[in-house]
């Protein structure tokens, strides 16, 4: 809970100044003040609502594709040294292909229902998943490699039982880089052109000039990104026990 003290702070600190600085300007309509855009997203919480579940739909099931081919991936290059000089220079380059451009692409190639979404959340969010655990099957400890090849253990066994588990704590700091752009990245391309979902409703809001019903959807788009970010946290604790064990061990007295 102490941990929760300085960015609530801050957090309230930034809402009091963009309170005063509302109430400073004359046109509420270009910089409406927080009270007015929590208000207003509540009066129209059904709608935002409606918007809302599409956006978090299309961004879980995209960041899940995302995973799955992030650690076919890592698989690939891990088993194959190969692999490593071809598909990494092939993911550098997806890397480098702007957000602005390619969503509209997509909504141009694909529609504007569930598939453009997928594909972008998936262009945006699957490099740091893979890095990450390529380079934490990097940091497994090569004498329990030589104990576990000892054994007659094959490849299959010796990632499964020692290079995995190593690269879980590396593979969670990606994950928790790559989830705060999924929601961006689905909200863009709905931006760009879509039937439902937030980006869609910001446009809407944006083209009635409710510039306090865009900001109440850009904070439920940030809360969404907030709780998905802490979910990370609590699938790591669930899935890292040994760390648990190790903070406590730190923890401990002095």
């Amino acid at each position: 809970m102490r941990r929760l003290i300085p960015p609530t702070a801050a957090l309230l600190g930034f809402a009091a100044i963009w309170q005063l600085a509302a109430n400073a300007k004359t046109n509420s309509q270009v910089l409406p003040a927080p009270s007015r855009v929590i208000s207003s997203g509540w009066a129209d919480r059904s709608d935002l609502l409606a918007n809302t579940l599409p956006t978090l739909g299309a961004t879980l099931l995209g960041f899940a594709l995302a995973m799955v081919l992030a650690f076919s991936l890592s698989i690939l290059i891990d088993r194959w040294a190969f692999a490593r000089g071809t598909v990494m220079p092939l993911m550098v380059i997806s890397q480098t292909l702007p957000i602005v451009v390619l969503a509209p692409l997509m909504v141009l190639w694909f529609g504007f229902g569930l598939l453009p979404k997928l594909i972008l959340v998936v262009l945006v969010t699957f490099f740091p998943l893979v890095v990450s655990l390529v380079e934490g099957y990097a940091t497994s400890d090569p004498d329990a490699g030589a104990l576990f090849r000892s054994t007659g253990a094959g490849w299959w066994r010796t990632f499964r039982g020692l290079r995995l588990p190593s690269a879980l704590p590396s593979f969670f700091t990606g994950l928790r880089i790559a989830v705060t752009y999924a929601v961006v990245a689905t909200v863009f391309a709905e931006y760009a052109g879509s039937e439902h979902g937030l980006g869609i409703y910001m446009q809407v809001a944006k083209n009635s000039f409710r510039t306090d019903l865009v900001l109440a959807a850009v904070i439920v788009t940030s809360v969404l990104t907030l709780l998905l970010f802490l979910l990370t946290h609590l699938a790591e604790w669930a899935a890292i026990p040994w760390r648990r064990a190790e903070n406590r061990q730190w923890d401990g007295p002095r």
